[in-house]
Formats: C-alpha cells, sequence, structure tokens
C-alpha cells in the first residue's frame, strides 16, 4: 500500500492543485501542466471560439473579395506569372459570378452569393490578405488546424482547451459539429486532435442528429455502479501512473473518463431542441427544402448551446453536393461547375451563419464569443478548365465576429485580380495568434515542452493583427 497520504486519500498532486485551482493554486497548476504562462498586459475579450470551417476552399474573388478588373480582362491570359496549380489546367480570366455592393453602415462590399451573411457585415472584420502555405486539401487542413501540415500536432481547439482550461465539467472542451453526412476534411481525425497535449484536450465529434449523437452514450448500467467502477479504475490507474512516474497522462485519461460518465446526461439534453421556438428553429432554416442546409442548420442552433453552456471551442462541418469535385471532405472545392456548387453551397450556410450571428448578439453571448469563418485557401481568378476555379493559397479572404473584434472592419487587400496578397499580407499563424490575443492567451508563451522544445500553435511565428481588435 501507497504511504503517499495524496494517493492514499485518492488524490493525485495535481488533482489536489486543481480542487485549490483559485489564485495562486492556478499559476502553481499552469506551470505543472508544462504550460509558460506569460504575464500579459490585455484581458480577454472572448471566452469560447465558434469556428465555421469552410472545407474545400471558397472563392474570395466570387464573394468577399470584389475585383471588377477580372471583368474587364474576362476571357483573356493572366498578364502575370502563374505560379503551379494543383490540376495545371488554367484557363483565361473568368469574371466574378456574383455582384458585389457595399452592405451595411461600414459599407463593406459583399456579393449576392451570401445576401444573408451580408447583413450582418458590421459585425464582420474581413481579412481581404490572407494566405496560407500549401495548396493540397490534406497538408492545408492539417496546417490550419494545428499550424503544421503533417500529423501529431496539437488542432487549435485542443490548445484553446488547454490554455484555458474548461469551463463546463459535463462537456468537452473541444467539441466538433457534423450532421447529415458530414465527415472530417482531407487530413482526418488528427485535424481534431490533442497531439502531445493531455489526451482530453482532443475534439469530440458529436453527429447531432444521430441517435445517439455520440457512440455509447447511452449508460448499460446503473449510475451507482458505474461511479463505483470508475472510483475504482481511477484509484488503479493513479497508483499505475505514480508507479511508472507518467501521472500526466492517466490523470488525462482519467478526467476524459469522467467527462464521458457526465456526457450520458449532457449530450441527451444538448441534443434536445424541443425547449426552442418554432420562430428560433425557422430563423436557422431547419424547414429548409434542401436536408443540407436543414443539418447545417441544426449545427449552428447546436453551436449557440453549446457556447451557452461554456464550451471553449466549437467546430462546424459543412456537407457535400458532390458538384465540381466538392465531395464530402471537400465541399467547396469546385474544380468544375463553380457558378452551380459555389450556389449551392452558399445556400447550405448562409441562413444558418446569419441566424447564429444574429441569436449570439440577442442573447448576449457575441460579445465574449469569437466566431471564425474560414476554408484552408481560396481559388484562383482565372478558370481551371472553363468552369471551375483551382486552388490558391497566395491571397484569400477569411473573416471574425464577436469578442474583441472590431465589426466593420476590412483588413489588407489582394492584388486587382485576387491573385496574391499585396497590403498586409497575413499568415493563419497570425489568424490563431490574434485568436488566442482575443481569448486573453499570450501565443508565444502558451507552450508545451515536447521532444525538447517548447512546442506552440503558431510554431515560431505569427504576429497578432492589431488593427481588426476592438
Amino acid at each position: 500500500m501507497s504511504t503517499d497520504p495524496l494517493l492514499a486519500a485518492g488524490l493525485s498532486r495535481r488533482e489536489l492543485l486543481a480542487r485549490g485551482s483559485a489564485g495562486f493554486g492556478g499559476v502553481a497548476l499552469s506551470s505543472l501542466l508544462g504550460r509558460k504562462a506569460r504575464a500579459t498586459d490585455f484581458k480577454p475579450r472572448a471566452q469560447r471560439v465558434i469556428f465555421l470551417f469552410m472545407s474545400g476552399g471558397v472563392s474570395h474573388v466570387d464573394s468577399f473579395d470584389p475585383k471588377p478588373e477580372l471583368a474587364r480582362l474576362a476571357g483573356k491570359p493572366m498578364p502575370v506569372p502563374i505560379e503551379r496549380t494543383q490540376f495545371n489546367q488554367n484557363g483565361t480570366i473568368m469574371p466574378t459570378l456574383w455582384p458585389f455592393q457595399p452592405r451595411g453602415e461600414s459599407g463593406i462590399e459583399v456579393s449576392e452569393l451570401f445576401p444573408r451573411i451580408a447583413t450582418q457585415v458590421d459585425k464582420l472584420a474581413v481579412i481581404r490578405s490572407m494566405t496560407a502555405k500549401f495548396s493540397e486539401h490534406a497538408q492545408s487542413n492539417l496546417f490550419i488546424h494545428t499550424g503544421f501540415p503533417f500529423l501529431g500536432h496539437p488542432s487549435a481547439g485542443a490548445w484553446v482547451s488547454y490554455g484555458l482550461g474548461r469551463a463546463c465539467e459535463e462537456l468537452p472542451g473541444y467539441v466538433v459539429l457534423q450532421s447529415g453526412d458530414a465527415v472530417p476534411p482531407h487530413g482526418g481525425l488528427p485535424c481534431f486532435g490533442n497531439g502531445y497535449l493531455p489526451s482530453d484536450n482532443q475534439g469530440s465529434v458529436l453527429k447531432i442528429d444521430a441517435s445517439p449523437a455520440l457512440r455509447d452514450i447511452q449508460p448499460a448500467d446503473p449510475v451507482a455502479e458505474q461511479r463505483a467502477k470508475l472510483d475504482f479504475l481511477a484509484s488503479l490507474n493513479r497508483r499505475f501512473g505514480a508507479r511508472i512516474r507518467a501521472e500526466d497522462a492517466v490523470e488525462a485519461a482519467i478526467r476524459t473518463h469522467e467527462t464521458a460518465f457526465r456526457m450520458q446526461a449532457a449530450v441527451p439534453d444538448l441534443t434536445d431542441l424541443s425547449g426552442e421556438t418554432a420562430a428560433t428553429k425557422a430563423a436557422y432554416g431547419f424547414d429548409s427544402p434542401d436536408k443540407q442546409q436543414a443539418a447545417y442548420a441544426r449545427q449552428c442552433l447546436l453551436a449557440r448551446r453549446l457556447a451557452e453552456r461554456g464550451v471553449r471551442f466549437i467546430e462546424l462541418s459543412c456537407l457535400a453536393y458532390n458538384i465540381g469535385g466538392g465531395n464530402r471532405a471537400n465541399p467547396w472545392d469546385q474544380h468544375g461547375s463553380i457558378k452551380q456548387g459555389h450556389a449551392k453551397m452558399a445556400a447550405q450556410v448562409d441562413q444558418p451563419i446569419a441566424a447564429l450571428l444574429a441569436d449570439l448578439e440577442a442573447r448576449g453571448l457575441l460579445d465574449d464569443t469569437l466566431v471564425v469563418w474560414a476554408g484552408e485557401f481560396g481559388r484562383t481568378p482565372f478558370a481551371q478548365g472553363t468552369a471551375g476555379r483551382d486552388h490558391n493559397p497566395y491571397g484569400f479572404s477569411v473573416w471574425m465576429a464577436g469578442g474583441g473584434i472590431r465589426g466593420g472592419t476590412v483588413f489588407g487587400a489582394t492584388d486587382e485580380l485576387g491573385y496574391r496578397a499585396i497590403d498586409r499580407p497575413a499568415t493563419l499563424y497570425d489568424l490563431w495568434a490574434t485568436v488566442l490575443h482575443c481569448l486573453g492567451l499570450d501565443h508565444e508563451g502558451l507552450t508545451f515542452r515536447h521532444g525538447g522544445r517548447d512546442m506552440r500553435l503558431t510554431d515560431v511565428h505569427g504576429h497578432v493583427l492589431h488593427d481588426i481588435l476592438a
């Protein structure tokens, strides 16, 4: 039997610190977890993130980056050198497929592709000069999610969960929503992984319109019997962890078991929408005859409900129409038939996202919820073949709204053709540095020691985009 009084009491040193985590205990716990929390001179504006990931790559020149020069040069060869594209089936300049017009009091131009989101434009900070390092889906998806183009690194959601800790004990800190036939993007589940961070920070995927929404969520044993089993298992695990000096990994597993236990009640309550009004459901688009739009509407409403419950990072998943190459893992990827494919995809997400922004604001949640809308890259201003657009990582648009963001703002610009970022080029490292800043986290200080190096979401890069901050 252990002579350690903490172990004898069923408590690890980590758990003792966690229970006293208010005040100086929290500082000690932060150090114990391997996080180097630097003193900062800024206060958190956001408490959570909703990540609206547009997998496949939205055409910025058809949505948030107006380029009238494309109409003037339509049908002509590109007047500047073209980088190698994914398929090298490069055609002539393709004009913008939807008209742009100024919107809101800010006058930011948004195309008719997103008429509902356009009504919320004064809430948005549109970054028109985003760049990425890769033009292939799997690498790009891993890069936007983890800061690295290969497997084994924590997702941004895992970093946020780890950096802030959980505000809700009944649900994971990082939740990925899927509905209908939505699947993970190319790159797979590692896009949502914890990498080398403690395992309880990985994304938990909820199939919100399935029954049950999470496998094995329905208890097989009475609560009292489950509780006794978990307590016994935890005591064995703690002894094992102490013996092999792997307390951190064991404690993460124990926390995961405890969360799973509490989720048996929390997930059914979360997905039960009987208390939502018919007007709320209609606003999101539940009554749409398009089953993909109705499915995405459910995700957006569940995102609001997760935000209300204090989940730190919530990611949504688009659904595919299989048009022009945009399939289940990359539904926005229209290498052909872009006008038809983008029109369907935009209609799927436009009303639900606009409703989410309005609903968050009406409930007082937008002030401390940071909403991020982005794909892994943009699309070329010239055609692929005659009716599609290829991948373009050299300049594209993303937007942010909510906690800490100055709405009605445009940051940066691409050239007159929308091909390359030329004014204040931004990187995905800058995006996540800004997100962490809004959450009160220093992106250079949020680290984890791994392989002899202090690893971080922004690697050795990244600058906060102060121009878009409130």
